[in-house]
């Protein structure tokens, strides 16, 4: 079996059948032998059976997480303490990644299925990527991570544009003021659609959707979960499913 089919089965199982959690299924005798032990050996908790929540696929030698959204908020965090902006606007990223941030830096978040949290320090607007509700020119310090290789592709009940992601990209270029900075995630990698997940992008199309911006930095998450921070751009090109990370000024008029 090839690689691609094997992905290719993975994307139509998964979302329907989880296998590890069937799998786990085998784990439910030593959980209710671990329960017994436990009522023995507690003596002031009761564990009652109606209250029992059987976690079965927790187990790990060692802690899961994904590479593209540790690293990519992790790169943000780092670019807005070192920049300090007095205000920094997103546009549909992680939601955790952004209530963590604005601890430490005034946040307006956009999202065109709104948030509805109260939170000092986050402001929540709801809009549309290929609409933005902000002037020309006047926003100086600006993030979009892991969002506009949706746009267009009916995933979050958003209409269906072919062109959705360049428009986008457009748009995050219209509201940036001179000067200011635009950090900018996508899948990178053999450039393709994978409706109605995503779009997967080279560095290099881009680039092309944002000619009025220059590229001060690129980092990277490679195939294998392998964090590169200011990474050569031709070093996606290989890729399957890696993440690039954008860091673009607006040149002055």
């Amino acid at each position: 079996m090839t690689v691609r089919l094997k992905d290719f089965l993975r994307r139509w199982v998964l979302p329907f059948v989880d296998p590890r959690q069937l799998a786990s299924l085998a784990l439910l005798p030593q959980y209710f032998l671990e329960m017994k032990r436990f009522r023995g050996l507690a003596q002031d908790e009761a564990v009652a059976l109606s209250e029992t929540y059987p976690c079965l696929s927790d187990r790990l030698t060692r802690t899961p997480f994904d590479p593209h959204y540790l690293y990519q908020g992790a790169w943000l965090a780092r670019r807005l303490s070192a920049t300090k902006p007095q205000l920094h606007v997103d546009v549909g990223s992680s939601v955790m990644m952004l209530s963590v941030l604005s601890a430490s830096v005034p946040i307006a978040f956009l999202d065109y299925r709104p948030l509805a949290v109260e939170l000092s320090g986050l402001h929540c607007v709801a809009g549309t990527g290929t609409r933005l509700p902000f002037l020309d020119d006047s926003i100086a310090s600006l993030s979009c991570l892991h969002v506009i290789e949706h746009i267009g592709l009916g995933r979050y009940g958003d209409p269906l544009d072919p062109q959705g992601s360049r428009q986008a990209a457009g748009e995050l270029a219209r509201v940036l003021r001179p000067g200011g900075r635009l950090f900018l995630s996508v899948p990178v990698g053999r450039e393709r659609v994978c409706f109605n997940a995503h779009r997967v992008f080279s560095p290099s199309t881009i680039q092309s959707f944002l000619p009025e911006l220059r590229l001060e930095t690129f980092s990277l998450v490679n195939d294998g979960g392998q964090f590169r921070d200011r990474a050569a751009v031709e070093t996606a090109a290989a890729l399957e499913y890696g993440c690039g990370m954008f860091e673009f000024v607006k040149t002055r008029e």
